[in-house]
């Protein structure tokens, strides 16, 4: 109850208490209803119309794949553990009313490809993000179009959740999660390969429409000539005869004069605009890391690691900093606080060689029998070294300490030898 009333006096929200004031609506006042989903993403420049929407597609969710976490890290800079807050919250499950954390992930990427530059606000959060205040908690995130720039603030289109509508919000830049495409000149840049490929696209698109469009391209060569204003009316009017009887005909069938010739146009068009669309997608593919196996989901291993290596990782270290720069404050960092993503290596393992990778695992000490489990989806084991990470080949002593069984057999060895040396000895000086 604490928290909630807290959140009632310091609480922000990006569109209210702004300037210039705009029509505000509660909860309990009519707002816009729409009969389509009005925050999705819609493509711009027609590029849901060509094969680079596959490109954007594929590599976002392959991003949203990927889980990022608020989380806290050791003094080596490693991974400690997970902080339950309310941007955890947005990253892991649920970032606003209409997105999951997932689906927020996937918007972003998008959006960043087709935009090269979006913002990420924090639309509502537990105290005001604008101020000096060096404590806030993000609660809600959404991906806004930035329409200007300012030596400080940025405006931004963004989607009011109360209204139903995009609004213009004008906000900080240290507020606002700015996020820039890592490959911008390979795809935002005008004369760029993505964007020469998009071009390239339409225009063979615009061709094939024009080449398809029902039209006979006919030409009537008439018996007589047509340079009077008489002849060339006499012209017009067989010309309109001919039209006539082909749309009003059910076949399409029209009659000509033994006198008359004509001529048939409609010849498929050659050109070279196929031949650049599949060269410019190759050389796409190229810059992005990408192969068509990867597009068509039945790339090998190699090609896989490759292409998260090239492409899914400097978008997740884009992300990552740019959230931990502006979301987290430097008394969170100064406590080791950061935003961190994992990638599970075992959905590239194929199954024949999971066995061998778990036995590996356990016996280098990294992960446990219960936690090799979980990654298979199995439930967890009751045994009772089920949770030790700890080598299973290696015996355990009395003392709790791991003992390997050559070294036990070396030590009885060396103990057997010392006592024949013993006895040796002693019968030296016996004798």
């Amino acid at each position: 109850m604490a928290a909630f009333m807290q959140r009632i006096r310091s609480g922000w929200n990006a569109f209210l208490g702004r300037d210039p004031t705009g029509q505000t609506a509660f909860y309990g006042e009519i707002v816009n209803g729409s009969s389509y989903r009005p925050d999705i993403l819609r493509y711009s420049r027609g590029t849901e119309r060509t094969v680079v929407a596959k490109v954007y597609n594929k590599i976002s969710v392959s991003v949203a794949s990927i889980e990022f976490v608020h989380a806290r890290l050791d003094e080596e800079g490693q991974y400690s553990e997970t902080i339950q807050s309310g941007l955890n919250n947005c990253l892991t499950l649920e970032a606003n009313i209409d997105q999951t954390g997932r689906a927020f992930i996937q918007d972003l990427v998008e959006s960043m490809f087709d935009e090269g530059v979006i913002a990420v606000v924090p639309t509502d959060t537990d105290f005001d993000p604008t101020t000096e205040s060096e404590k806030f908690d993000v609660l809600e995130l959404r991906v806004g179009k930035i329409l200007m720039w300012y030596p400080s603030e940025v405006l931004v289109h963004l989607y009011n959740e109360r209204t139903g509508r995009f609004e213009d919000v004008k906000l900080p830049k240290s507020a606002v999660g700015i996020i820039a495409n890592p490959f911008y000149s390979i795809m935002n840049e005008p004369n760029s390969t993505l964007q020469r490929l998009v071009r390239t696209i339409n225009n063979l698109e615009r061709m094939n429409t024009n080449t398809s469009s029902g039209k006979l391209n006919l030409l009537i060569g008439l018996p007589y000539t047509i340079h009077s204003e008489r002849r060339r009316q006499e012209a017009e009017l067989r010309r309109k005869d001919i039209e006539t009887q082909l749309s009003s005909s059910k076949y399409g069938v029209a009659y000509a004069d033994a006198a008359e010739h004509i001529t048939q146009l409609n010849r498929p068009l050659e050109n070279n605009l196929w031949e650049q669309v599949k060269d410019l997608t190759a050389e796409l593919y190229n810059e992005l890391g990408l192969t068509q196996a990867v597009i068509d989901g039945t790339a090998d291993e190699a090609a896989m690691i490759n292409f998260y290596n090239t492409t899914i990782t400097p978008i997740c270290n884009a992300i990552c900093d740019e959230f931990k720069r502006k979301f987290l404050s430097k008394t969170a960092r100064a406590q080791k606080q950061s935003i961190v993503y994992f990638r599970d290596p075992f959905k590239l393992v194929p199954v024949s060689q999971l066995a061998d990778i778990a036995d590996k695992f356990r016996r280098n000490e990294i992960m446990t029998s219960n936690e090799l489990r979980a990654e298979i989806g199995k439930k967890p084991s009751k045994a009772e070294n089920a949770d030790e990470l700890r080598n299973p080949n290696l015996n355990q002593a009395k003392d709790g300490s791991d003992q390997d069984p050559q070294t036990k057999t070396d030590d009885a060895t060396n103990k057997i030898l010392s006592s024949l040396n013993n006895v040796s000895e002693g019968d030296a000086q016996n004798g």
